[in-house]
């Protein structure tokens, strides 16, 4: 179920042609689609890392051979995009299913290990709940697999951060590069506009007996019994990941075009949700128990 509308200003793939250019990552007019891939079997990591970040390449590798598709792609898989508004293979990008670079990291991250980024690749490059970061001077030497690769038109202004993709070790990373191309893994490229590296493996996990979901929706009221007309605890602003620890059968709830009476009950906040706040394909949430 999908229910967020992305706009062109959230878009993780590459802005501009010119800046495209001097990253190596252009969109030729004339590329065809084309795989440009290693073989599955070398998308994996190369060296030793946690099981966290490990699962984050996994994750990202399962998707192999996936199309480029400027501002497609979601925590849940692929997407259609939409249409570069430069021109050239990305023109016709919202016929095609598949993944730009910020959104195959944000699957990658929430598949692999429950880790909640935001979209655009300069918004992830400047995340909070980063547990180290790596500055272009130091290069690939302290990365593990599973870190994000950063470009910049400017390498000292995080703002400017126009690609990223996943560290495999060894020099290799997955990305999804430019419109034309499939998911791939490539060498890394230290040009002039690689910016760094974050680390985020190492975060916060689900506790036990809980199930990680993401959120959707503004200013969404969590209660303090499963019901609208119970007194709120608290409201999440935007969408946010929260731990399911069980759900009910409750007060029918009509809004935003879904009509459902499941809530969860969240501990981290001892309150209650709607499901329809919930994104996931399902009303009824898959592997929660009944309260």
């Amino acid at each position: 179920m999908r229910r967020t509308h992305r706009t062109l200003a959230v878009a993780g793939g590459l802005l501009l042609a010119t800046t495209l250019s001097l990253t190596g990552t252009a969109m030729a007019a004339s590329s065809p689609l084309t795989s440009k891939t290693a073989a599955p079997a070398d998308c994996r990591p190369l060296a030793g890392a946690p099981a966290q970040a490990q699962a984050i390449v996994n994750a990202a590798c399962s998707q192999i051979g996936v199309p480029y598709s400027w501002g497609g792609g979601s925590i849940h898989g692929p997407t259609y995009g939409q249409d570069y508004p430069g021109g050239g293979p990305g023109a016709h990008d919202s016929q095609v299913k598949g993944f730009d670079c910020s959104h195959l990291v944000q699957y990658a991250a929430w598949q692999g290990a429950g880790i909640a980024l935001p979209e655009g690749s300069w918004n992830q490059a400047q995340w909070s709940g980063a547990t180290a970061r790596f500055s272009r001077d130091q290069g690939l030497a302290p990365l593990q697999p599973g870190d994000l690769l950063l470009w910049a038109s400017n390498p000292n202004n995080l703002n400017s951060v126009h690609h990223i993709a996943i560290y495999l070790g060894d020099g290799k990373m997955i990305e999804a590069r430019e419109s034309g191309t499939l998911v791939m893994v490539s060498d890394v490229r230290l040009n002039g506009q690689y910016a760094g590296a974050l680390r985020i493996a190492g975060t916060e996990q689900p506790p036990t007996g809980t199930k990680r979901f993401m959120t959707w929706g503004t200013n969404v009221s969590l209660r303090q019994e499963p019901g609208t007309g119970k007194p709120p605890v608290t409201r999440l602003p935007g969408p946010t990941a929260v731990d399911v620890q069980c759900q009910v059968h409750a007060e029918t709830v009509t809004a935003e075009g879904y009509t459902n009476d499941a809530w969860s009950y969240l501990p981290k906040y001892k309150a209650w949700i709607s499901n329809i706040y919930i994104d996931d394909p399902a009303a009824w949430l898959p592997g929660v128990p009944t309260c």
